[in-house]
Parts: structure tokens; C-alpha cells; sequence
């Protein structure tokens, strides 16, 4: 039998090496090995690391006494659901999607694996199949040739360059759902983290005050994944200023990007785009890049029966 526990957030420290946050990193660390792929993803981890259960749910599955699944609310609408490799198809998720999933409520659920279990779950609870996101990858030789161009220059990141860096993201992520709400405090989060590098944050700029150009005009955020065997870069975001568009400067910004990358003793590196993005995906094609793996997003209202 499961039983379903509903966590006090004053219960929740996600150092702690007992209690609710060691179950849930025993459960992801499980199903990750598992499935191939990422558990809790970059969003669901920060909530967790630096703000722990506000304005979020946890819910555990309990059997025989040790955790052995989860799911997780938070950010309005999203869930993060995961069940040990060892305890799946007991009915687990199916108690734990319950729990977290009452009838009309809205929701936005990821499948990193695009695994069949969730597309049943998904189906059970009236949650249609509503975006896929390619994760694309290309080994770091070979590097297309780039050249930047005259009255611009592409340096690392300064402290300085925030207020602007926030404004462009903004701007050229306005429809993106996840993307153009970056806050000061998601941003403090995610250089607060271990992989972060000011130097492989990459922001192109006037090459002197007179241009009459924006203070930013684009940038290209890369990751190193150093974690994982083998380590590999990402892509994590590029971005052009609307006002500096038709330089060519997304194109210059990826290539600087990988180059550093490169320059870092890395294999290889990825990226993710969303799998409607034609235009997008035919760009990274062309640079040599090619899809890895699809992650599924189930997004509607709950709907049983």
C-alpha cells in the first residue's frame, strides 16, 4: 500500500541528509540513471536549493517506510512528478498525480524522457501532448568560422551589465513562456550556482559610447555540465537585443559561445529548442548540430474521466 504525504514546509531542507529533501534526491538520482535523462530540471531544482517549499507542494509517496516517489507543485501550474525505478507500476504515480491533480485545476507537466508512463498519466487525467523540446547536440571540433562585426565587442560579463542583460532577455523572450520572466532574484540564483562563469557568459557591446546603440545588444549564457561523465557545454541562452536585430549577431554569439566552450576541454555540447521552431532548428542543423533526445510538455485543466 502507498500512503501520500503532504510536507510541512517547515520540514523541507534541501541539505539535509535525512528526511524529505534526501528522499526526493534518492528518488531523482534514481530515476535519472534510470530513464537517461534529467529528473528534476534546472527550474525545479532552484526552487527547491534556495526556496525550499514557498509558494510550492511536495507530496511523497511512502512505501514500507522509505520514499520511493514525488511530486512536486510550484511556479502556479507546474509538476514535477517522479517514482523509483523499482517501485513503477505499482499505481504510484497514478496516487501521486491524484493527490497533486484536482479535478480543473491548470497544470503544465514536463517528461524529460518522453516516458510512455507519463503519456498514460497525462491521457487519465485530460492533459493533452501541447509542445516537444529537441535537445540538440555537436561535438565541439570543426567550429564554424565567425567574425565580429566592426563597432561591436563580445567580452565576458560584468556585474554591471545586469539592469541591461535582464532588458534584453526580456524583450527578445516577451512570448516565451519560461524564458522572458527571468527575475534579478532568478538571475542571482543562477550565478549563485557552482557552474557559473562570468566568462562564459558572453555580451556583445558598443565598441565605444557614440554609436547611439543599445548598452547591450545581445548575449550568449553557456553552461558546463563538469557533473557529468563525460562533461559536455550547453547552449543555455542566446539572445539579441530587438533594437540591434539584422547584424547578425545571434550567429556571431553562438559561434563565440562554442568557441569558448571549446577553449574549456569539452567533447561536446547541446541545446535545447522547441520542436515547432522550424527556422530555429534548421539554423543549429546547418551548424552541425542534430537531436538527441525530445522532451514532452502535457499542459490543459484536469479533466477525469
Amino acid at each position: 500500500m502507498v500512503d501520500i504525504e503532504h510536507v510541512d514546509a517547515a520540514r523541507f531542507d534541501w541539505l539535509s541528509e535525512d528526511g524529505p529533501a534526501a528522499g526526493v534526491r534518492r528518488v531523482a538520482r534514481a530515476a535519472t540513471a534510470h530513464d537517461g535523462s534529467t529528473t528534476l530540471n534546472e527550474q525545479a531544482l532552484l526552487q527547491l536549493k534556495n526556496r525550499g517549499l514557498r509558494d510550492a507542494e511536495l507530496l511523497l509517496a511512502h512505501h514500507d517506510g522509505e520514499v520511493v516517489g514525488f511530486a512536486l507543485r510550484h511556479s502556479e501550474h507546474f509538476l514535477d512528478l517522479a517514482v523509483h525505478p523499482g517501485s513503477r507500476r505499482h499505481g504510484v504515480g497514478l496516487a501521486l498525480a491524484s493527490a497533486a491533480l484536482p479535478e480543473g485545476r491548470r497544470v503544465e507537466a514536463w517528461s524529460h524522457a518522453d516516458h510512455p508512463a507519463a503519456e498514460r498519466l497525462a491521457l487519465h487525467f485530460g492533459l493533452p501532448r501541447e509542445r516537444e523540446l529537441r535537445v540538440m547536440r555537436r561535438p565541439l571540433h570543426d567550429l564554424p568560422a565567425y567574425a565580429v562585426p566592426d563597432g561591436v565587442v563580445v567580452r565576458g560579463f560584468r556585474p554591471e551589465d545586469e539592469p541591461a542583460l535582464l532588458e534584453v532577455n526580456r524583450t527578445a523572450f516577451a512570448h516565451h513562456p519560461e524564458q522572458g520572466h527571468m527575475s534579478h532574484e532568478d538571475f542571482l540564483e543562477r550565478t549563485g550556482e557552482s557552474w557559473f562563469d562570468p566568462a562564459g557568459l558572453l555580451v556583445a557591446v558598443p565598441a565605444d559610447d557614440a554609436t547611439g546603440l543599445p548598452p547591450l545588444l545581445g548575449f550568449h549564457w553557456t553552461k558546463e555540465h563538469r557533473d557529468e561523465d563525460p562533461a559536455y557545454g550547453e547552449v543555455y541562452v542566446v539572445a539579441v537585443n530587438p533594437k540591434a536585430a539584422g547584424r547578425g549577431l545571434g550567429t556571431v554569439l553562438t559561434a563565440a559561445g562554442l568557441e569558448h566552450l571549446a577553449s574549456r576541454g569539452l567533447g561536446s555540447v547541446v541545446l535545447y529548442v522547441d520542436g515547432d521552431n522550424a527556422p530555429a532548428i534548421a539554423v543549429y542543423t546547418n551548424q552541425g548540430f542534430t537531436t538527441d533526445r525530445v522532451e514532452v510538455q502535457y499542459r490543459g485543466v484536469v479533466a477525469i474521466g
